[in-house]
């Protein structure tokens, strides 16, 4: 009896080349590598913008209330009365004067100005400083929070509310930031 057999004869089997699925794989690892590697790359920028954004906000001078913060107002220059001229500003624009007169010191005052204050008026000499750029600044041994404005022979008057409110806008978008 023969047997017959509906199916084709088996096919000998060839030898099957497994260079071209080995280079697909090895593309779209390398693809993913590319991909992923972008992705950590931006993310460590942002990280480093934040980080920088952190740090200006950290060492700007804080935006104060100008009625939390006591000025002493004195004239360390030739030109008479310009110490209470600068003292009727700042009361215009919010601050306390508490004193005004000549420098009781013998510190000499050089350039715009000096901003005197204790550990405790710290602050509140960083947020008048937006008022006198140039101006130094001397810590001195003093227990509150009161700061003296010493105006020096090449004061150029008080910076305009605008300049202030300029150099603080980027402060405070930074301090959101973070």
């Amino acid at each position: 009896m023969s047997t017959s057999t509906d199916s084709p004869p088996a096919r000998p089997r060839r030898d099957r080349r497994p260079v071209p699925p080995l280079v697909f794989l090895l593309v779209l690892a390398l693809a993913a590598l590319g991909v992923w590697w972008k992705v950590l790359d931006d993310a460590g920028a942002r990280e480093d913008a934040a980080e920088a954004a952190c740090a200006t906000a950290a060492d700007a001078p804080p935006s104060l209330d100008p009625g939390t913060v006591t000025v002493r107002v004195y004239n360390a220059s030739d030109i008479a009365g310009r110490a209470q001229e600068v003292a009727d500003q700042l009361t215009q624009r919010g601050f306390v004067v508490d004193e005004v007169a000549n420098d009781p010191t013998d510190r000499e005052v050089v350039g715009p100005g000096e901003i005197r204050h204790g550990a405790r008026g710290t602050d509140a000499a960083r947020y008048l400083a937006l008022f006198l750029p140039g101006a130094g600044s001397f810590q001195d041994t003093r227990a509150d929070a009161r700061i003296d404005l010493v105006l020096g022979p090449d004061f150029p008057g008080l910076a305009s509310p605008d300049d202030v409110a300029a150099t603080l806008s980027p402060i405070a978008s930074a301090e959101a930031a973070c």
